[in-house]
């Protein structure tokens, strides 16, 4: 193995930082027109991903799934409550809270998303297992930084 110079630490293309802003462009880029038939976004597919998992919930509980503030999570619960996906209603356990509930259309739309990962690793021409071992280096990675 040999070592690298302080000089070439510096190398643009040595940088982690520059590895994951790009491959998390480029990603957006491959999920953009495998999402456009279902009419959604990368990141209203991800919000779509959690209240599949579990519907209702409410906004925090979205935001912390989605690694989002739920400042930021708000515009997207709006836009997918406009496109009639989800709706907003008060929690049975405390009236106090909005609960964010999939609509029979939001439910509906899981059976055509269920062939999104299949063509995403088509085209990254990726199998599933190192589509696995990518998304496991970068969760490992994204524990191990506190912020």
């Amino acid at each position: 193995m040999s070592e690298t110079s302080a000089d070439d630490l510096l190398r643009l293309d040595k940088q982690l930082c520059f590895a994951l802003v790009t491959a998390a462009r480029n990603v957006v880029a491959v999920y953009r027109p495998i999402l456009e038939p279902l009419g959604l976004t990368h990141p209203q597919y991800l919000a779509m991903l959690a209240l599949w998992e579990q519907s209702p919930r409410s906004l925090g509980d979205l935001a912390a799934a989605l690694a989002m503030e739920p400042a930021t999570a708000s515009p997207l619960v709006k836009r997918l409550e406009g496109d009639g996906l989800i709706e907003r209603r008060r929690s049975s356990a405390d009236e106090r809270r909005l609960d964010i509930a999939l609509t029979a259309k939001g439910a509906d739309l899981r059976q055509a998303a269920l062939d999104v990962p299949r063509q995403v690793m088509a085209r990254l021409g990726m199998s599933v297992p190192e589509v696995e071992a990518v998304r496991d280096a970068l969760t490992r990675f994204a524990g191990a930084v506190e912020l």
